[in-house]
């Protein structure tokens, strides 16, 4: 079953086509970062806008590195959210229209699932059931994943993401956008224990986050310690980033395995954007060794948005015979 796959969630168009939901034909993705690093950080309009530019030819490309025509798709497959209203109604307006002109059946799919699910697109997918850590920009959470469409969710951020917070980091030491792999490029060259920035745990059984206190205490650290006017003295600001994501890293780490142990489950995948941060494989790589519990994380490519991800889940509930039909909306907020 061939199954083309439309994301517009936040700020990248992506269209892929994936064959039975596990190998992929083609996988395209048109980044809005030049767009919006000014603003530093997404501004929802231009997005939405960007994305009406970029669909048609971004689905087109897909289409034809795939091989095939739009005619020989067995089925569509869209992000319907959460994420932007305006960006998600782009995808979903344009998945209808090929829909109706097609014939083809399509189904409306949940963004977090999208991500949980992008493991299957490697050789060596994880058996069900899972803990898997959704960790991005817009959304940090802990579920159990006993299969396609049975989820659980055991804990989330109360405030930031952890995403978020790299990009407000970032922002505030006029490093960029996005934050995320600034960050984790300066922190190669910083000491992670120079600042000993807080760790939220929010008691002992929670398996929430909070990420707004390390970000203050960044502020606060900022603050305390002007910068004369030469600027930061030297590797300041790589010891800032390298303490402020070993703080985050920490409490992603032990939440996850803290889970894992309570559900007593030996596997655990992390997704999302924050996925493809060096610090965060590495060390889910070696907590995993230590405790014996396998881990399973997909390649960077398929930790950022993508279209791939989303057919994945669209094959998964179109061969149950899953279908949406044309009163399908977007949703900003939709909880899985």
């Amino acid at each position: 079953m061939r199954i083309l796959a439309i994301e517009t969630s936040c700020d990248d168009t992506g269209a892929a086509v994936v064959l039975n939901g596990r190998k992929i034909l083609s996988n395209v993705v048109c980044s809005q970062i030049a767009v919006h690093q000014k603003y530093g950080g997404v501004v929802p309009e231009l997005a939405s806008r960007k994305h009406i530019e970029a669909i048609v030819p971004i689905v087109t490309e897909a289409l034809e590195r795939a091989g095939g025509a739009l005619q020989e798709i067995d089925g569509i497959a869209v992000t319907q959210g959460p994420g932007l209203a305006g960006s998600l109604l782009v995808g979903l307006s344009f998945a209808k229209s090929l829909a109706f002109v097609t014939g083809a059946p399509f189904v409306g799919v949940n963004h977090i699932e999208a991500h949980l699910s992008a493991i299957f697109l490697e050789e060596r997918p994880p058996r069900f059931p899972f803990i898997g850590l959704v960790v991005s920009g817009g959304h940090t959470s802990l579920f159990r994943v006993d299969g396609f469409g049975k989820y659980r969710r055991l804990g989330q951020t109360r405030d930031d993401a952890a995403g978020e917070a790299f990009d407000k980091v970032a922002k505030l030491l006029g490093l960029g956008y996005p934050g995320g792999p600034i960050i984790d490029q300066l922190s190669m060259t910083g000491n992670s224990k120079a600042i000993r920035f807080p760790r939220a745990s929010l008691g002992k059984d929670s398996f929430d986050f909070s990420f707004s206190g390390v970000k203050t205490a960044v502020v606060n650290f900022v603050k305390a310690h002007p910068e004369p006017a030469g600027g930061f003295r030297e590797g300041m600001i790589q010891d800032i980033v390298s303490s402020f994501q070993e703080a985050v890293v920490d409490v992603l780490v032990k939440k996850t395995f803290q889970a894992a142990r309570h559900q007593d489950l030996k596997r655990v995948v992390v997704s999302g954007g924050v996925a493809a941060n060096r610090l965060l494989r590495q060390r889910m790589e070696e907590e995993a060794s230590e405790q014996k519990i396998r881990v399973h994380i997909p390649s960077p490519a398929f930790c950022t948005d993508n279209a791939a991800m989303v057919g994945v889940v669209g094959y998964e509930y179109l061969k149950r015979g899953i279908r949406s039909d044309f009163s399908l909306n977007a949703f900003s907020n939709l909880p899985l």
